[in-house]
């Protein structure tokens, strides 16, 4: 793609984010939202592969039918209302829509089905973008919308979306099938704290980000898709294919490695908030992602492929992509959680 074309694309994922993030009043955050939509969709094309305009054609049209609809909840407000302010929504029908399209937006069950099939149809670099830049500007509008919206609505969103993505991703061979099911598990465990600890959302948000950019980076370094290549991995790149197996953990949820601090901090609250039957559905949901993340690991670090002589390649050639940000990454997707006492000192 030419650089300057390139450079006003990333800049308009930037600006409609930005947008939606200082917006208070409806009809500007549908523009951020908008902008955001018509901004990617170059980038999700631009390989002119039959799935990736395939991918792009599904992507549009379920965020245009979002958009549509958050246009019109903010109309029904103002209708209602006289003001089309974020933080001023009484009417259940219209708070109800928004985080209904919101959800849809982020791809929250069940309202998740366009998310693994758009995921797959991506190379990795705009899967990335996808599953991290792309949920800042939803997730900051129902983070202003929650406190009117009914917390069942949540609480149901938050549960089912954390089950659908521990059970969609068991049968998968493809990794980005399996990153959009773990996108949707994880989107499910910030939805259900937020009406409780808006602070925890964002700390689960934050180590989202650092987690998935990690694995997205590895697979892209790795140039791997496919569950059954990962096993031809460590003869390539030993150290990498190691802290790849403990991003997966980390993204799993597992102690003592960054994935863990969420988790453990939204049981608690949840534990505090009076719902212990909650937590214990959350808790088992996690080992159903921890399975498939543990396949992973097993075909990366357990299996040798049948067709590779039993030692590293001394010949292999030294990649030419930078690597720098994916080591930046790791270490903080595998090293964090000793902090988490200075995280919650500054968020109470």
């Amino acid at each position: 793609m030419n650089p300057y074309v390139l450079s006003i694309l990333i800049s308009s994922l930037g600006l409609g984010t930005t947008l939606t993030f200082a917006s208070s009043h409806w009809f500007l955050a549908w523009m951020g939202l908008e902008i955001n939509t018509l901004a990617i969709i170059p980038l999700m094309a631009q390989h002119h592969h039959p799935r990736a305009v395939e991918a792009s054609t599904k992507y549009f049209l379920t965020q245009a039918t979002a958009a549509a609809m958050i246009l019109f909840a903010g109309t029904t407000n103002a209708w209602f209302t006289g003001t089309w302010n974020m933080t001023d929504m009484p009417d259940p029908l219209a708070s109800t829509m928004v985080i209904i399209a919101l959800a849809l937006k982020i791809g929250l069950a069940p309202m998740h089905l366009w998310m693994p099939e758009v995921l797959q149809g991506l190379d990795l670099t705009t899967g990335l973008i996808l599953s991290t830049w792309q949920k800042l500007a939803p997730l900051s509008l129902i983070m202003q919308t929650a406190q009117d919206t009914a917390p069942t609505l949540l609480m149901a969103l938050g549960l089912l979306s954390t089950l659908v993505g521990g059970w969609g991703g068991l049968n998968q061979t493809q990794l980005r099938k399996i990153l959009a099911y773990s996108s949707i598990a994880h989107m499910g465990w910030m939805i259900i704290v937020l009406k409780y600890a808006p602070h925890l959302t964002l700390l689960a948000l934050l180590t989202y980000i650092l987690m998935t950019s990690a694995a997205f980076l590895t697979f892209k370094a790795l140039a791997t898709t496919k569950i059954n290549t990962l096993a031809t991995t460590w003869s390539k790149g030993p150290i990498l294919s190691a802290t790849t197996a403990l991003v997966l953990l980390s993204l799993a949820g597992l102690p003592p490695l960054t994935g863990f601090m969420p988790k453990w901090l939204i049981l608690q609250e949840l534990s505090k908030q009076d719902l212990p039957a909650t937590a214990t559905i959350m808790a088992l949901a996690a080992l159903l992602s921890l399975y498939f993340y543990l396949r992973l690991c097993y075909s990366m670090a357990l299996t040798i492929s049948p067709n590779l002589n039993n030692s590293t390649t001394p010949w292999r050639t030294h990649t030419t992509q930078t690597s720098l940000p994916l080591a930046l990454l790791t270490t903080a997707a595998l090293t964090l959680l000793p902090i988490t006492p200075a995280l919650l000192t500054l968020t109470t």
